[in-house]
């Protein structure tokens, strides 16, 4: 089964400003603190472009996971996607839209995954999953909300 959610978030910043913060491996990093993750190979810094791949390690559920994930279209600065090569998931899909709005610009996240394990994967998406992925997006937005306007 695939679960698909959308996050929306207005910040103030011009598209292409925000599309260059969103790409960016540090600021990324930076965003995702808590989780202790980190660019572990491929492009480990900067920004990333089409067909570039990093690979991620991060802690979440108290396991260390590694993702490993290819830029599959490149729109500046309109969208870019995302999507798993190697990793946790069945498959996971991340696709970045950016609009001007109202003196900013209008993020949107559209994200689709599905979880491996068949029935007990399929219970996991439903009871938290979607839920705490759904929480990254929204808590990596708030940090680039934060750091794009002191940029």
């Amino acid at each position: 089964m695939t679960v698909s959610f959308t996050c929306h978030t207005h910040i103030g910043m011009e598209p292409g400003e925000l599309f260059d913060l969103a790409r960016n491996v540090d600021a990324h990093v930076g965003s995702m603190a808590k989780s202790r993750e980190r660019a572990v190979a491929g492009v480990v810094s900067g920004l990333l472009s089409e067909g570039d791949e990093v690979t991620w390690q991060a802690w979440h559920f108290a396991v260390p996971l590694r993702m490993s994930s290819r830029i599959t279209r490149f729109r500046f600065p309109d969208s870019f996607t995302d999507e798993q090569v190697r990793g946790p998931f069945r498959f996971f899909r991340h696709v970045h839209e950016f609009l001007p709005d109202d003196g900013g610009t209008l993020m949107m996240d559209r994200v689709e995954f599905a979880a491996p394990f068949g029935v007990v994967g399929r219970f996991v998406e439903k009871a938290f999953l979607g839920r705490y992925l759904r929480n990254l997006i929204e808590q990596r937005n708030e940090y680039l909300a934060r750091n794009g306007a002191a940029a």
